[in-house]
C-alpha cells in the first residue's frame, strides 16, 4: 500500500479510526455468543482474542483503496471487496453473492449492485459500518467526506436510505476527528443533520438529537432502532447518538451500544470508528492486544 507523502496525516487518522472499528466489530460480536452475556452486567470482557468480523474487512479495503488512489475509486474497492472476501466473516447472504460473482465470474458490480433487492438497491447497514475510516482521512473537508462516502457506498448499498447512512456515519466521522476544537453533541448531530439528503437516516439523525437528554438505552433504542433490522435507518440514527452521548469515552460508549442488542458488532463498529478517528479518543491498549490485528496486506 503506497499513499503520497502529503497524504500521511490522513492516513494516520485513518488507520486509528480503523482500529477503534475493528475493536468495536471483534469485541461487540463476542456478545452474539450466549455465555457472554451475563459479562454485560458487570461490564467484564471476555477472554481474547476477539476476531473481527466482515466490517472490518470492508473497512481495511476502504483504507486500502484510500491510500493508493488519495480518494475512492469504485473499480478498485469493488475489486478489493471481491479479492478479499471471506466467506466466513459474516457477510451478508446477497454480498456473498455479488462478491463471489465479481471474483469468480468477472461480472461488473455495476450491474449487481443495481439489480438488488428487485433493483431497488441495498438499504442494508453494511456502508455505514466500513466508512468511519474515510471520514476520519477528510477530516479538514466534511463536504468532500459526505461525496466521497456517496461514491463508495454504490459499490454495494444504492437505495437512498443505505447511501444516506453511509454518508451520516462518513459526516461524523470527519466532523468529530477535525482539526478543531471537537463538536458539542448536539453541535454534531446537527452537523450531520446539515450534509446529509433528506431520508429516513435524517429523520433518525434529528431523533436521535432531540433525545440527548435521554440516558435509558433501552428506551433510545425503542425510538431509533438497534440495528435488529440490518437497515441503515434502523443502526446509524442509534450509533450516531450513542457517539454524541460518549464523545471521548470509547468504554463507555461501547457499553452503552453494546447493550442497545440487536446488530451489535456493526453498531460497536461504527461508534468506534467515528470516536477513534480523534487521537487519544480511542480503544484502550488492553482491548487492543485483545482484538484480532489488523491484516498485513493493508498495513503500510
Amino acid at each position: 500500500m503506497t499513499t503520497d507523502p502529503s497524504d500521511s496525516g490522513r492516513l494516520e487518522r485513518a488507520l486509528d479510526s480503523l482500529r477503534g472499528l475493528s475493536t468495536g466489530d471483534a469485541l461487540g460480536s463476542q456478545f452474539f455468543v450466549p455465555d457472554n452475556r451475563p459479562l454485560l452486567d458487570r461490564r467484564a470482557l471476555p477472554a481474547g482474542p476477539w476476531q473481527w468480523t466482515d466490517d472490518t474487512e470492508m473497512a481495511c479495503s476502504v483504507v486500502s483503496v484510500l491510500a493508493a488512489h488519495g480518494r475512492i475509486d469504485q473499480d478498485a474497492l469493488a475489486a478489493s471487496f471481491a479479492e478479499r472476501h471471506d466467506f466466513d466473516r459474516g457477510y451478508g447472504p446477497a454480498v456473498n453473492r455479488m462478491l463471489r460473482l465479481i471474483r469468480q465470474e468477472g461480472a461488473d458490480w455495476r450491474e449487481l449492485s443495481a439489480a438488488l433487492f428487485d433493483g431497488r438497491g441495498s438499504w442494508g447497514n453494511g456502508a455505514a459500518m466500513r466508512v468511519a475510516p474515510l471520514g476520519a482521512w477528510y477530516a479538514d473537508d466534511p463536504e468532500q467526506a459526505v461525496h466521497q462516502a456517496e461514491i463508495s457506498s454504490y459499490v454495494t448499498h444504492q437505495h437512498r436510505e443505505g447511501v444516506a447512512g453511509c454518508m451520516a456515519v462518513a459526516a461524523a466521522a470527519a466532523l468529530v476527528a477535525g482539526p478543531d476544537t471537537p463538536p458539542g453533541p448536539d453541535e454534531l448531530l446537527a452537523g450531520v443533520s446539515d450534509l446529509i439528503p433528506r431520508s429516513a437516516v435524517g429523520q433518525g439523525v434529528r431523533r436521535a438529537r432531540d433525545l440527548l437528554d435521554y440516558s435509558d438505552v433501552a428506551t433510545v433504542a425503542a425510538v431509533l432502532g438497534n440495528g435488529r433490522r440490518t437497515s441503515a435507518h434502523d443502526t446509524v440514527p442509534f450509533a450516531l447518538w450513542s457517539v454524541a452521548r460518549h464523545l471521548g469515552e470509547y468504554e463507555e460508549a461501547f457499553w452503552s451500544t453494546v447493550r442497545a442488542g440487536g446488530d451489535v458488532d456493526t453498531m460497536c463498529a461504527i461508534v468506534g470508528g467515528v470516536l477513534a478517528g480523534r487521537r487519544g479518543w480511542g480503544p484502550p491498549q488492553g482491548w487492543l492486544a485483545r482484538t484480532e490485528p489488523l491484516p498485513e496486506w493493508m498495513l503500510p
